[in-house]
């Protein structure tokens, strides 16, 4: 039915009632998912197989609306049924906790509803994000540079390859593929997946990514890197960029930047920091030194969101360079959006510096929780964070059943637990395939019972082993206590 002229007086959505819904929402989710969630007497999750949960949430979209009881209790389902990833137990991945600041700026940011391209539609966050940049450059050892804030540590990782690319061969943003001869990327078999989904996205292909072999503790080892530059330029092809890792997704490992930057430097190659996960430890003293050669990487990707709790997402990508290549290689200079004649300073205007048009705020999480503990603030939780991680391997070296694959050099605690059933039959034939079905059948009790959460892979010729990632500010010593008697009462009967 077309609108009549009386239907234009008022406006379609009621404020009263719609900041009334918003009030009486925020209740629930400070009480189901910041209170209960991290409360330890609460379960971590709520688990239910797809089929109920469907119908327990009642996901139909339907032609009419609901009323606002209806679509409370749909806030409180929601909660309900979701992993609380904010609770002392959720060790499952590289994200956990919760920070009030962050979330506090994470929740304004969401309320504000702004684009991240223009100084004349987000001048507070233009000038913030540039600011925190240039925080985290200086954490590299870098005075002057660029960057931006990315949505996600794969997308700064495909970032940087496209800028090493793009600087050896700017005719491609023109000519396409057809322009290139065959490139190369080096990277470790440890390293995260994102660098052949690289690859295969931008059309080097996954064969093209050359993997460099590591050494026990899963860091690259450099003379390989070398050589394997060496024989792929003898094949032909032309190597433009090595991805090493600064805590590596599973091991947690640190590949030897200094090294490898020797390499790079000798080949003439573009050093990518992948430190999605380790970029953290730049804030400590004690830990920085896992990074020591990082200065000299031409990019360097980073998570906020990880160790630091900044919250999801929080990722940048850091750049050396001070040439404006970030907005020369991706440009597309939109009239509609970049006027050269706007009444104020046109650089502020960052947008075209990405293949995105749309983009969040996430400085602003990250600003508001740095301004309010500071960078010692932040530095104690890394280092608190490996204190628990020091702990719990002491501790699981005093049990039966706890193997370690190796004493970590991160927040990483890879480990097997060993039932009574398989204690000194490590020579039996059948004990690898047995093992390997340890760590399922434990993962699949805990979340069943919603005690906790840690996950497992295997890696290699090795099999099903548990990661457990220390990284929240809300554990202690009685969680990693209680992590370690769960793990024996789920499967002591194994």
């Amino acid at each position: 039915m077309e609108p009549t002229a009386g239907d234009l007086t008022d406006p379609l959505i009621n404020h009263a009632d719609g900041q009334l819904f918003l009030h009486e929402a925020f209740k629930i989710i400070v009480e189901e998912v910041l209170c209960k969630g991290t409360d330890v007497k609460e379960k971590v999750c709520e688990w239910r197989e797809p089929e109920e949960l469907a119908r327990l949430l009642d996901l139909e979209l339907r032609e009419k609306g609901e009323p606002q009881e209806n679509l409370l209790q749909r806030v409180r389902d929601v909660a309900k049924y979701s992993i609380k990833t904010s609770h002392p137990r959720f060790f499952n991945q590289q994200f956990a906790g919760v920070d009030y600041h962050s979330l506090a700026g994470r929740f304004l940011s969401e309320a504000l509803n702004t684009n991240l391209f223009t100084y004349e539609v987000a001048p507070v966050f233009v000038l913030m994000e540039a600011e925190v940049l240039r925080g985290l450059r200086a954490l590299v050892g870098w005075t002057e540079g660029d960057g931006l804030f990315c949505p996600g540590g794969s997308t700064s990782n495909m970032y940087a390859m496209n800028l090493a690319r793009y600087r050896l061969y700017p005719e491609v943003k023109s000519q396409g593929l057809w322009s290139l001869p065959q490139l190369t990327v080096f990277t470790s078999p440890e390293s995260h997946y994102s660098v052949k989904k690289g690859a295969a996205f931008m059309g080097f292909g996954m064969d093209n990514v050359i993997l460099v072999k590591v050494d026990d503790g899963g860091r690259m080892i450099p003379e390989d890197l070398d050589e394997k530059i060496e024989l792929s330029k003898s094949q032909g092809a032309v190597p433009f960029l090595v991805s090493c890792t600064s805590g590596t997704t599973v091991q947690g490992a640190f590949d030897p930047l200094d090294r490898i930057a020797n390499v790079c430097d000798k080949h003439k190659l573009w050093l990518h920091v992948d430190a999605a996960w380790g970029g953290s430890v730049l804030f400590s003293k004690k830990h920085s030194h896992l990074m020591k050669g990082v200065h000299r990487a031409n990019s360097v990707a980073w998570n906020p969101h990880k160790m630091l709790v900044a919250g999801l997402q929080c990722s940048v990508l850091l750049l050396k360079d001070t040439t404006d290549l970030l907005k020369k290689c991706h440009c597309a200079n939109a009239t509609y959006l970049f006027q050269q004649d706007k009444f104020y300073d046109v650089n502020l205007d960052i947008g075209d510096k990405t293949v995105q048009c749309s983009r969040k705020v996430d400085c602003l999480k990250l600003w508001l929780m740095w301004k309010a503990v500071g960078s010692a603030g932040l530095e104690q939780r890394v280092d608190k964070a490996f204190l628990h991680a020091r702990y719990v391997v002491d501790q699981m070296k005093k049990r039966d059943g706890f193997q370690l694959l190796r004493d970590p050099e991160f927040v990483n605690v890879c480990f097997w637990f060993i039932p009574p059933s398989l204690r000194g039959k490590e020579k039996n034939p059948d004990y690898q395939n047995r093992l390997a079905k340890v760590a399922p059948v434990i993962k699949e009790r805990m979340m069943k019972q919603g005690t906790m959460m840690v996950g497992y892979q295997p890696l290699g010729d090795r099999v099903n082993f548990f990661r457990i990632t220390i990284l929240s500010p809300l554990v202690s010593h009685k969680d990693m206590d209680f992590f370690l008697d769960e793990i024996e009462r789920l499967g002591n009967d194994l």
